[in-house]
């Protein structure tokens, strides 16, 4: 697989596999990819980039698993056994081309750290440490959690 000028690697990967899918019948990963790569394509117009880069797909990717999280909820309310099964089909499919994921050990001595340095010290100083540790788990931990911990280590001190 050449890689063209500007073109990412995870894009590429997502292309091939589509392509692959294709030929081998797999309706439920050609959907999913062609969405996936649908909406790149969207958020890539959108910022007016020309490509976006593997941290901004993997954003993409995020994205599209929490609403694939949510309408499994949804549907679970709402007693469609169905519909939850092909939502987590598509879940499964958009997981494999996520980063491996952080643990919450891992995000809480990060924070720790990120907390040190910036010199945080109450919750008023959370704008502080947010940005930094989202950066440094762009896809690799939910955001929900990243906020949680932080929140809970400022309010201890």
């Amino acid at each position: 697989m050449a890689t063209t000028p500007g073109q990412s690697a995870l894009k590429l990967k997502l292309n091939d596999d589509l392509h692959r899918c294709m030929k081998s019948g797999d309706k439920i990963k050609v959907s999913v990819l062609r969405l996936l790569l649908s909406a790149v394509h969207y958020s890539e117009m959108n910022k007016q980039v020309a490509e976006f880069a593997d941290a901004d797909i993997i954003g993409v990717i995020a994205k599209e698993i929490k609403q694939r999280n949510e309408s499994i909820l949804a549907y679970k309310q709402g007693n469609r056994p169905d519909l939850v099964a092909q939502e987590e089909a598509e879940l499964a499919v958009l997981q494999t081309y996520m980063p491996q994921q952080a643990s919450r050990d891992d995000v809480v001595a990060t924070a720790k750290k990120i907390i040190a340095e910036v010199g945080a010290q109450t919750i008023r100083d959370k704008g502080k440490v947010m940005p930094k540790i989202i950066a440094e788990f762009k896809g690799k931990a939910d955001g929900k959690m990243i906020n949680d911990v932080v929140t809970e280590l400022l309010n201890q001190g």
